[in-house]
């Protein structure tokens, strides 16, 4: 129950309606439990000489009192229903903002079906548990405690002896709840598993496809399938097993009530509407005895759900800002410098990057080389603080970037990754994604920037068209256009684009080349490429090997030095002269 103590605060958030939805638990109780009474009096009445007015009466007493206690049924269900509706809005909010603000790391460690299953599965069962638990617990309470208090007052030692095979009920429950808890938890972690098959193969369609292995996958879902209701058989066994036995254990206590009562009556040490009334109160008991079970059921769930969710609240944030963090600074000017900078995935992992030591100019354009896996993309990731260097520091006009909120830090560099990313929405709000308010000028002069606009403007509803997800409909160097316009229509201090012309032919890379030349702005810009034809204009291009800085200097520099970069170059060069020949 640790787990959904933590549930606490949100209780605490909801109390006057609680407090209501309590109040309206105990009226209802009161009003069904007098029920049997009424029953009790009109048996006992017509043992004497009633009269069809006096029948009418009692008639009319058990409708109203029935009556009452439905009406404040439905307002149970209007308050602590509604509430349990409410909490779980609050707990979807919280752990989206909680997911947002999870470190780029959670997210490569954890696959987005089993972070899915986290956000539909476990808090729907979490949800169960504020609802339907937490009100069933509340009724069982207060109907157990008012019924039994009735029926002592009626007869102590037949309360007593129907009674006794409750102890037997408690240990089961027990027992049973404790399975059920393992088991639950063992078909979440099943769930996770399934909803992230789905999803990779739903993101991989092509790939699938193109292999041809439409079979070979729906007989792996369907083994993960067969698993997970394997799992759910189980526990619905369980289950299954429970229920019977509960309806057996208040059974006993009818058999008991009627056998010993029936003999009381007989002897005259109890009158025929007592017992009446009796059998009718175990019946009252009956669900609150079964409900009692189910909730146990739930909560077990809930429990097992809740403690998946707070492993990803106990995730730190890492990145955030901090007491040192200036909220005055909102524009980054001034030179980039990187002192020392060292940087490795995990404690254990190698350097990806090793004392780098390095100061780009503001409104510089900056080139970055090297071969695959050379640490290029993890040198541009330090800069907005995607992840955060592992040694060294890195500034930004002689301030620290962790100085700097991270909002404007951000929102001043302009990231185009590598793989384009688009929205499945109009080109238009895909285009205006950095902004709060759309602005048709800023967006027209980044498309027009990014060689874009004549052919957004070509498409049957210009900015208005739909993309399929991950803008499936645009071809590789188009969502890339679209990708680096996104980036423009922010007008970042600070432009970084991760080798984002490689799907783009070099005429068209040429001339956007141009218009970010024109369009600077003081703007200091990063580029990485494998391209020598995107990068040679650059005012300082630097080769990343081995986690190190090992050449910088200009193009022409570079070519004379002879070394990985002047290679680069020269295999380059014979390819061109190879697809012109």
């Amino acid at each position: 129950m640790k787990n959904l103590y933590t549930l606490k605060k949100y209780f605490v958030r909801y109390k006057r309606k609680l407090f209501w939805g309590i109040l309206f638990i105990i009226i209802s109780n009161i009003a069904t439990v007098y029920v049997p009474l009424f029953i009790k009096d009109a048996i006992n009445g017509l043992q004497a000489e009633i009269t069809s007015e006096k029948l009418l009466h009692y008639g009319l007493l058990i409708i109203g009192a029935s009556a009452l206690a439905g009406l404040f049924r439905f307002l149970i269900r209007e308050t602590i229903i509604v509430v349990s509706r409410e909490i779980e809005f609050d707990l979807r909010r919280d752990f989206w903002k909680h997911i947002q603000n999870l470190p780029l790391r959670y997210f490569q460690n954890n696959s987005t079906g089993n972070i899915m299953a986290h956000a539909t599965n476990d808090i729907s069962a979490v949800r169960m548990f504020l609802g339907p638990a937490v009100m069933y617990s509340l009724d069982t309470s207060v109907r157990l405690t008012i019924v039994i208090a009735i029926m002592l007052s009626l007869n102590t030692s037949l309360t007593i002896y129907s009674l006794l095979p409750l102890p037997l009920l408690s240990y089961l429950v027990y027992k049973v709840g404790k399975i059920i808890h393992v088991k639950f938890t063992k078909i979440q972690e099943n769930f996770s598993e399934l909803t992230t098959k789905a999803q990779e193969n739903f993101s991989g369609i092509k790939v699938v496809k193109s292999y041809v292995r439409e079979e070979n996958e729906i007989n792996k879902f369907n083994k993960i399938s067969k698993d997970y209701l394997k799992k759910n058989m189980n526990l619905v066994k369980t289950q299954a097993l429970l229920y019977p036995l509960l309806y057996l254990i208040t059974g006993l206590s009818i058999i008991i009530v009627i056998w010993i009562g029936g003999i009381k009556v007989i002897n005259n040490q109890m009158d025929l509407g007592e017992m009446t009334a009796f059998i009718v109160y175990l019946g009252i008991l009956i669900w609150p005895m079964i409900a009692f079970g189910w909730v146990i059921n739930i909560i077990q769930q809930g429990e097992a759900s809740m403690k998946r969710l707070n492993k990803i609240y106990a995730e730190p944030f890492e990145i955030t800002d901090s007491d040192e963090t200036d909220y005055s600074i909102q524009e980054l000017k001034g030179d980039i410098e990187f002192k020392n900078v060292s940087f490795r995935y995990g404690k254990h992992l190698p350097k990806i990057l090793d004392g780098i030591n390095l100061t780009i100019p503001q409104g510089s354009t900056l080139a970055i080389m090297g071969y695959t896996g050379c640490g290029k993309t993890s040198f541009i990731n330090l800069l907005p603080r995607l992840y955060d260097c592992t040694e060294g520091e890195i500034l930004i006009g002689n301030v620290k970037v962790k100085k700097i909120p991270l909002q404007a830090l951000r929102s001043n560099i302009g990231l185009v990754q590598q793989e384009a990313f688009l929205f499945s929405d109009t080109i238009k709000n895909n285009l205006a994604y950095g902004l709060d308010d759309y602005a048709e000028d800023k967006v027209t002069k980044a498309t027009k920037a990014a060689h874009l606009e004549e052919e957004i403007k070509s498409f049957p509803k210009g900015y208005e068209t739909v993309m399929g997800e991950r803008g499936i409909t645009l071809s590789g160097g188009q969502k890339q256009r679209v990708s680096l316009a996104r980036a423009l229509v922010t007008d970042p201090q600070i432009l970084i684009l991760d080798d984002s012309f490689s799907a783009v032919d070099t005429n068209t890379e040429e001339e956007i080349l141009n218009n970010l030349r024109e369009q600077t702005n003081n703007r200091t810009t990063i580029i990485i490429s494998h391209r020598i034809s995107t990068v040679k204009n650059a005012d300082k291009i630097i080769v990343l090997d081995n986690a190190k800085i090992v050449e910088e200097g200009t193009h022409e520099k570079l070519v004379a030095k002879g070394g990985i970069y002047a290679d680069l170059h020269y295999k380059q060069l014979l390819e061109k002269e190879l697809e012109e020949i």
